[in-house]
């Protein structure tokens, strides 16, 4: 049930969001200063620019809340709001001036999710959510596939920052889902996979090791849009677990079934 305390905070997720995606936008195609924060992790001043912009929206309106970002760090609150923000994601896109990038913000309130943004400055599209309200790109209300069939589903995946060290792990999960749905995709940002799902361009997402800030808001979109999110043993998700396996619900137990097969196989 939406309350005046969450339609507030989606209120200012959304103009924080927003602001944030015309930064990115006015900077997607122009020459990036870029560190590493590993071999294959990049940021850029740009997403430091995003992040500072949002943490002082959110801290100016709620300066009791926890705050849980990509490049500040921060500590998860077991009790009350807590917010996670991810300035840019999928910013090895943004590095190449590849336009598939979002901000992505979600809050929590005793560890579960209330309220979610994710905005998509390229397409110009903005999802949000609230918990019990259902799910909405640009105002209108959104909804996953009616697929039912894992070989007519499209799926998409993501590969962590360890993959140069476990190639052949994930490509494991990679060749099982491409031998068996129709077609598998890897776009780059795990957040707009989320959102792909809930409005019904992709049946599935899967991946191993995201971060909290990485899925929190688009976890509670698809949900709200009808879809199902675990983990890839199908127990209820946990933002800080290993891994996520996100459908429309419908083909959920056969992509638990593939993922199965494989984690037996590396056993």
């Amino acid at each position: 049930m939406t309350t005046p305390l969450m339609a507030e905070a989606l209120e200012i997720a959304k103009s924080l969001a927003l602001e944030a995606g015309g930064i990115i936008a006015n900077n997607l195609s122009v020459g990036k200063q870029v560190d590493f924060k590993g071999v294959v992790d990049p940021v850029t001043s740009i997403d430091r620019q995003c992040e500072d912009l949002i943490l002082a929206g959110l801290r100016d309106a709620f300066p009791a809340h926890g705050i849980v970002a990509e490049e500040t760090g921060g500590r998860a609150t077991e009790s009350g709001p807590c917010w996670y923000v991810d300035p840019i994601d999928g910013t090895c896109n943004f590095v190449h001036s590849l336009p598939h990038c979002a901000v992505s913000i979600a809050q929590f309130v005793d560890g579960r999710p209330q309220v979610a943004v994710v905005y998509d400055p390229s397409r110009n599209e903005l999802y949000e959510a609230q918990n019990g309200d259902g799910a909405r790109c640009n105002g209108n209300g959104i909804r996953v596939s009616s697929s039912a069939r894992l070989d007519r589903s499209l799926l998409v995946t993501g590969f962590p920052y360890d993959r140069r060290d476990k190639s052949a792990f994930y490509l494991a999960y990679f060749e099982a889902f491409l031998c068996r749905a129709q077609d598998l995709r890897r776009l780059g940002s795990a957040a707009l996979d989320l959102c792909w799902v809930a409005c019904g361009r992709f049946e599935g997402f899967f991946e191993w090791g995201l971060q909290p800030w990485d899925t929190a808001a688009g976890w509670l979109i698809l949900r709200e849009a009808g879809g199902t999110v675990t983990d890839f043993r199908g127990h209820g998700y946990d933002p800080s677990g290993r891994s996520i396996l996100a459908s429309n619900g419908l083909i959920h137990q056969q992509c638990l079934e593939v993922l199965h097969t494989v984690s037996a196989a590396e056993r």
